[in-house]
């Protein structure tokens, strides 16, 4: 996915850090979960094996990933390591299916319940569901609302109050934030998903900075497209920056 490379060629730039790089682009296989899940494992393992070397020397992940699912392999080790962190999954959809109940077979659908132990993908669990924040999530299927109602998950919902909500959702607690670039308002940037009513890049800025106020374990940012005119400079990737700057780390010294 280009988008994925120009955001992270930017984020190595902002942040003064060399990207590692891990996988190969690969055509998508447009199969089910299972056949995609079985041909992505080799590379979810060794995106689960940087993410926990990068924990266990004290750094703080950025990742710029592909799609969603690469959370099956991330979200494991962040609770494995950070146990007391809340992830706050920011996406149009809440990605809470199970292969029991999806009705698409789409992997990226069942991303975020795979770490919170709802199915097992075979890469891991230990996410409590207490840790799990969605916000912006607005394309929600009965399974998930379901969830959402009963509370087993909390959603922060687009909209003026959502910066204060989502302070009072996290209360202060360490964070790995995981963003899909289609919770923004859809056509904001270029994304394979366009689902109306999603937050601006301001939205994204206000709650970035009330995330900021608490220790960031991680940020990883996904399923950003390429601008459909490869010659147009790709401006939004500076505009996405800015908003998520209060989440990055400091630049480190060259």
């Amino acid at each position: 996915m280009i988008g994925s490379r120009e955001l992270a060629s930017a984020l190595s730039a902002q942040i003064g850090v060399e990207a590692t790089v891990v996988g190969t682009p690969e055509p998508a296989l447009s199969v089910g979960w299972r056949e995609e899940l079985a041909a992505a494992t080799p590379t979810l393992k060794s995106m689960a094996a940087q993410l926990a070397e990068a924990f266990r020397a004290g750094l703080t992940p950025v990742t710029a990933s592909s799609r969603c699912a690469v959370a099956l392999a991330t979200l494991p080790v962040v609770a494995a390591h950070r146990p007391d962190a809340v992830v706050v999954w920011f996406d149009a959809h809440a990605d809470l299916n199970t292969p029991d109940n999806t009705t698409t077979g789409y992997l990226g659908g069942l991303a975020y319940s795979g770490p919170l132990g709802f199915w097992d993908s075979g890469l891991g669990g230990g996410l409590n569901p207490d840790n799990a924040v969605l916000v912006g999530a607005r394309d929600l299927d009965p399974a998930e609302q379901e969830l959402i109602d009963a509370g087993t998950v909390s959603l922060v919902k687009v909209g003026p109050s959502m910066a204060d909500d989502l302070r009072r959702v996290v209360g202060g607690r360490p964070v790995y934030v995981h963003i899909d670039c289609d919770v923004l308002d859809a056509g904001t940037v270029p994304t394979d998903y366009l689902v109306a009513d999603g937050m601006t890049l301001d939205d994204l800025r206000a709650t970035a900075e009330v995330l900021a106020e608490s220790e960031i374990v991680g940020l990883e940012v996904g399923e950003l497209e390429s601008a459909p005119d490869s010659h147009t400079p790709p401006t939004y990737v500076a505009a996405l920056l800015d908003a998520l700057d209060p989440l990055l780390p400091a630049r480190h010294p060259a």
